[in-house]
């Protein structure tokens, strides 16, 4: 780790009325790399504050409110970094504020797919006052869709936290599991992967137990029901929005992955070129994933070895200490204290 301890602040979503269930997300992730790394952070969640500053709770009435209590912040701390994620109600106004009154980087932290017309907007939008964006797809997606601003845009991972992704079911006997199979989410928008659940659901064997979390008549499931669905399952398929972007994935593949569940994903994200052979289980046509899919549960060996193998280089080389650490080091322009496999 870099001996330079910084002042950190750090800008997103708490999501405070979510009382706990949350703890998977990444920005949580990077809040507590940041700290396990030995820096001081303090952690300003902009929709809470707007909130908690509004007449009735009413956020929208609290927006200005909100972005003065950063300002104010900001000043108390004297940050010798800030980092901005998904915090819309910070208005790119107040970010110049503050790099007026700093001399301190500030940087964007996007974790939404680049697929999204209105997040490359975003993105834009945050650099034309922000010093670089760190953005979860890979780096020649980024290029690709934003060339004229390459020299400022890296590629940031999504993290596995050990006390977070702290289950290990590769070293559990599929038979003792309560599934062979699962799939969790419920986004709609900009996917047609409910179609690819109800393909498998109608095609797989009968003999592969599976199951999906936010269809079929099953309510989504978050916190510890989350952990409980993971901790409980053989296999995961890793279904993002859309396929084909370079190292792209929800974080849902760092969530089964670090749990040690042997996970499917499209080989179109070219994850080959950053997983190690026999980890990732790739697929180019459901055809392929249905026999993989039965071919693992038949063959519980060779799905505790991939799965097992998948989960330690997560929780080795993409670990949320060292990706808060990448950000810093980025961010400073510091000799990089570690070989950073995804840059």
């Amino acid at each position: 780790m870099s001996n330079s301890l910084q002042r950190i602040l750090l800008v997103g979503f708490a999501q405070l009325r979510r009382h706990g269930n949350t703890r998977v997300s990444w920005f949580i992730k990077l809040h507590r790399g940041l700290i396990q790394n030995g820096h001081y952070v303090h952690f300003f969640s902009d929709r809470d504050t707007a909130a908690f500053e509004a007449p009735f709770g009413l956020r929208d009435l609290g927006k200005k409110k909100a972005n003065k209590r950063l300002i104010e912040t900001a000043a108390e701390i004297e940050p010798s970094l800030i980092i901005i994620g998904h915090a819309d109600i910070i208005s790119n106004e107040t970010i110049k504020a503050l790099k007026e009154a700093h001399s301190c980087a500030i940087v964007h932290c996007n974790n939404d797919p680049l697929f999204i017309p209105s997040n490359v907007q975003r993105i834009q939008e945050r650099l034309s006052v922000c010093d670089n964006a760190f953005i979860s797809t890979g780096k020649l997606t980024i290029d690709e869709i934003l060339p004229e601003l390459t020299e400022r845009t890296f590629h940031m991972p999504n993290p596995v936290d050990p006390a977070i992704e702290r289950f290990d079911v590769s070293s559990t006997p599929a038979a003792q599991l309560q599934r062979d199979l699962i799939f969790c989410g419920n986004a709609t928008k900009f996917t047609k992967r409910g179609e690819t659940v109800s393909w498998l659901k109608e095609k797989l064997s009968p003999s592969v137990r599976f199951d999906a979390f936010g269809f079929f008549g099953k309510d989504p499931v978050w916190g510890k029901d989350y952990d409980a669905a993971l901790a409980s399952s053989a296999m995961g398929v890793n279904l993002n929005r859309d396929e084909g972007h370079h190292w792209y994935s929800s974080a849902r593949m760092a969530q089964l992955g670090g749990n040690g569940l042997l996970v499917f994903t499209h080989s179109k994200n070219q994850f080959q070129t950053l997983f190690p052979d026999g980890s990732l289980v790739y697929y180019d046509e459901l055809d392929q994933l249905k026999e993989q899919i039965e071919y693992f549960t038949k063959n519980d060996v060779d799905r505790a070895e991939q799965a097992s193998r998948t989960r330690q280089f997560f929780h080795d080389e993409i670990n949320n200490s060292l990706y808060a650490q990448y950000i810093i080091e980025q961010s400073l322009s510091l000799p990089f204290s570690h070989g950073y496999v995804w840059i």
